[in-house]
């Protein structure tokens, strides 16, 4: 059993936050919806996303979400990249910087994809440090645009 589960603040959104979440995770589903009053939304959602174990709270407005949690995708490919970061700033969602990004809800997301990892800790440190300069000018993360970054030699 998961020791530790984060628990998502909503204001009466919880149901369809985690009704888009876990249509984009594959290993993904609703595991349990706590409703005390039928004619209620859920006050929780339990939920997993691949694997991982969230829950949902119907909490009411008092608290909003900040950047200072984030959830992190590791993603293999720019495809995978590409799909994560369309589907989380639709409808009302907001691209940042590096990777970041805000769902609709207010969920701050980091889309990373492997190969940037793998770029940063270079053991050629002009390689890295050439990646980390254009990742620092992007909002999405384009792997391509970041290889050809560290490769190049001013």
């Amino acid at each position: 059993m998961q020791k530790i589960t984060t628990m998502l603040w909503f204001d009466g959104q919880a149901e369809e936050a985690v009704k888009l979440y876990t249509s984009l995770f594959k290993n993904s589903k609703t595991t349990t919806v706590f409703r005390p009053d039928p004619s209620q939304p859920p006050l929780t959602i339990a939920f997993e996303l691949d694997g991982r174990k969230f829950e949902a709270l119907n909490g009411g407005p008092q608290f909003k979400f900040t950047e200072a949690m984030s959830l992190v995708i590791h993603c293999e490919d720019q495809k995978e990249v590409d799909h994560f970061w369309s589907k989380l700033t639709a409808d009302g969602g907001a691209e940042s910087m590096c990777g970041w990004l805000k769902d609709k809800f207010g969920v701050s997301w980091q889309v990373v994809p492997n190969r940037l990892i793998e770029l940063l800790t270079d053991k050629d440190k002009g390689r890295a440090d050439r990646a980390m300069q254009a990742m620092l000018k992007m909002k999405k993360i384009v792997i391509a645009d970041l290889e050809k970054a560290a490769d190049s030699a001013n």
